[in-house]
């Protein structure tokens, strides 16, 4: 018998389980070629996203690097305003307590250096008289 002579002498169940086996597998190619061609667009679709997700992440990097440098300034400022304001009211307390200050000291102590010299030229014309 030949495969022409089966098909005609096999029965119309046989020959639609068979179809329907043949359909099934044809569907089963057709879905993974689907699905390859519709991978690939999906993966190059989720890689585009990706990039842009990247990049907007980046510069959402850098807006914080610099609200943070900027934060960082302003902290700085308000410090070293600070440290001012708390200079001149301890330097207000010691002066109003009779502290003298640094600059005050350090004109007396020339001072006192000045005449220390004056006072050392004059000893040996003392000594003479």
């Amino acid at each position: 018998m030949t495969t022409a002579t089966k098909k005609k002498t096999a029965k119309p169940a046989e020959r639609d389980l068979r179809a329907t086996a043949n359909r099934i597998w044809l569907a089963g190619l057709g879905a993974l070629a689907t699905a390859t061609e519709e991978g690939s667009k999906l993966f190059d679709s989720l890689v585009e996203r990706g990039e842009g997700f990247e990049s907007r992440g980046r510069r959402e990097m850098e807006r914080a690097k610099d609200r943070f440098a900027d934060a960082r300034q302003g902290v700085e400022r308000a410090w070293k305003g600070l440290e001012e304001t708390l200079d001149e009211r301890v330097a207000g307390a010691l002066n109003r307590l009779g502290v003298p200050s640094r600059d005050e000291i350090r004109k007396l102590s020339q001072r006192v250096a000045e005449l220390t010299a004056k006072v050392e030229k004059l000893r040996p014309k003392a000594k003479s008289a």
